[in-house]
């Protein structure tokens, strides 16, 4: 169930943009994510970092997205915006990733599995590494798809490509993962 809460946004935002178009999907999107939100809070329960994160970026990028159709600035097309939210949002989450570390913050990753995950130190500073480096290279590869190809195969990607992605790297880490717990 938390997984589909997690994707409610971005399967609302694929309906909103076959049903729609690009500024219903960003509408439907910042919407959702709000909705998000309000319901945690509403019943009390915690809201995570990376879903405050998540509502900022699609707010400020989703907000530009609509402002600038309505009010152009020249030179810009207003599609510009969106096609950069998955991009930033990998972008920060590398970042928080690979810079914790540096400034004596610890692991992220280990903070968010440590509970369910018993692994030696090593393993997970590679972990958190490799989870960094991949956020970089999914923004990049968003980057990619979003300005070489035409908005219809970048909203597939974005929602399908990407999640397909992220499913294979989990995969992968899990594998990778298995060699290496610790019995309790």
């Amino acid at each position: 169930m938390k997984v589909f809460f997690d994707l409610f946004p971005v399967l609302l935002f694929f309906v909103a943009y076959q049903l729609g178009g690009i500024y219903w999907a960003t509408g439907s999107a910042m919407g959702a994510s709000a909705l998000q939100i309000t319901w945690l809070l509403g019943t009390r329960r915690p809201v995570d970092a990376t879903v405050w994160i998540g509502f900022t970026v699609i707010t400020l990028l989703g907000g530009l997205t609509l402002w600038t159709k309505q009010h152009p600035v020249l030179g810009i097309e207003p599609t510009v915006f969106i096609r950069w939210k998955p991009t930033v949002l990998y972008w920060i989450f590398a970042a928080i990733l690979g810079i914790a570390p540096m400034v004596g913050k610890g692991h992220p990753i280990r903070a968010l599995l440590g509970k369910q995950l018993h692994l030696p130190d090593q393993v997970w500073k590679r972990l958190n590494i490799a989870w960094a480096v991949f956020f970089a290279l999914l923004g990049i590869a968003n980057l990619y798809v979003a300005f070489n190809f035409p908005e219809a195969i970048w909203v597939k990607f974005k929602v399908f490509g990407l999640m397909a992605l992220m499913v294979v790297f989990v995969v992968g880490q899990s594998i990778f993962l298995a060699r290496h717990m610790e019995e309790k």
